[in-house]
């Protein structure tokens, strides 16, 4: 029961933050922010926890995981409180870094949680719930905040996604018992530096193809929004859209054991990787919601289960008792390229929208994909 009640409270978590980019991006655009300022915004979810992932995976690994859930949660909460309050461009930049902050904390402590649940022959079938969870609320999230958006207003849906993410801290903090305030884990080893980490080179090629993939995944709830606003969609319509996403991401987790049987973890994070490149080269070209979901659904099939088979295998090659520390690991690889993605291209954006993001996430894409082939090939 421990696993159910520990994929509930990522869900509502993983609602407000994915709920929170969409309400985020289009309430800048409606407050008259330009697109470098949009890119900024998007950065800066990702400035925290590329600074602080490797110390929040330390802190679950040392201290426990119940308090940086909770305190996570609760952060999270006061930034979307701040876009609440805020009709101010300058103040909406506290939302997107406090979100980034508690976010971070978080998740890392859930995903060393799940690690610690049962056997190491429970962990694939728990990592694999934990992902369907995931993709309930990708679903879940995006459309909350485009409906409240456009049936009530942004105060309404930043209140919403507010009392959302408030609440798995507050049942945490209310109810101790439910999470154990630590993980179980083989004896530690002496501390080191984390890049250490780095001269294994198993899991050094699974950071690489985390932090491609998770870009992919994140940089697509954050710019589609700008796309479908930039050729006229309905609110609504881009929530819709990308909770296509997280349908198809649902419909390949419930086959990704056999996948992996089939054709390897690395076969599977291979082909997804492609076909992602190809979903985001295609997006620029669509002009229509319809063909934008079937593009959504295609990158969902795609990376669908690329998440959870990088978390499982950091958390395999990770050395004894520095799990958490690997996943902070994996969750700052990814943040480079996140943070680097919109800063690099929001000048670009303001002559040319969103094309230049989904041309440069589809190179990294398929780059990674080629570095997968030759490294499994290897």
């Amino acid at each position: 029961m421990t696993l159910y009640l520990v994929v509930l409270l990522s869900m509502l978590n993983s609602i407000a933050q994915r709920g929170s980019k969409v309400a985020v991006s289009l309430y800048a655009l409606e407050l008259g922010a330009g697109a470098a300022a949009v890119g900024v915004l998007a950065a800066l979810f990702a400035v925290f926890p590329l600074l602080l992932a490797v110390q929040a995976g330390r802190i679950s690994d040392r201290f426990g995981v119940r308090l940086p859930i909770v305190c996570g949660s609760l952060v999270m909460a006061a930034g979307l409180a701040i876009a609440f309050l805020t009709t101010s461009v300058p103040f909406l930049f506290l939302c997107p870094a406090l979100i980034g902050l508690g976010h971070i904390f978080f998740h890392v402590s859930i995903h060393n949680l799940v690690g610690s649940l049962g056997t190491d022959a429970a962990r694939t079938r728990n990592f694999s719930t934990f992902a369907l969870g995931s993709s309930i609320a990708a679903f879940i999230g995006p459309s909350l905040a485009g409906f409240a958006i456009e049936l009530a207003d942004f105060r309404t849906a930043f209140a919403i996604l507010a009392c959302v993410a408030a609440a798995s801290g507050l049942y945490v903090l209310l109810h101790r018992r439910v999470i154990p305030k630590h993980v179980q884990h083989d004896e530690e080893q002496q501390v080191k530096s984390a890049f250490d980490l780095l001269a294994i080179p198993a899991l050094r090629r699974t950071l690489i193809m985390s932090g491609v993939t998770l870009t992919g995944i994140e940089l697509f709830s954050f710019y589609l929004p700008i796309y479908g606003r930039a050729i006229g969609l309905a609110p609504s319509v881009i929530g819709m859209i990308l909770s296509s996403y997280a349908v198809a991401g649902f419909i390949v987790r419930a086959f990704m054991h056999r996948l992996a049987q089939r054709y390897t973890e690395v076969g599977v994070l291979t082909g997804s990787l492609f076909v992602a490149a190809l979903a985001y080269f295609a997006v620029p070209g669509l002009a229509d919601g319809a063909a934008l979901a079937a593009a959504a659904f295609a990158l969902g099939l795609a990376l669908g289960s690329a998440q959870p088979l990088t978390i499982i295998l950091t958390y395999n090659h990770a050395p004894a008792g520095r799990s958490g520390e690997a996943l902070g690991m994996r969750i700052m690889a990814n943040k480079v390229t996140q943070i680097a993605v919109p800063l690099a291209f929001g000048g670009f954006g303001a002559a040319l929208g969103a094309v230049p993001v989904f041309v440069a996430t589809g190179v990294f894409l398929l780059a990674a994909g080629l570095i997968s082939l030759k490294g499994g090939n290897g």
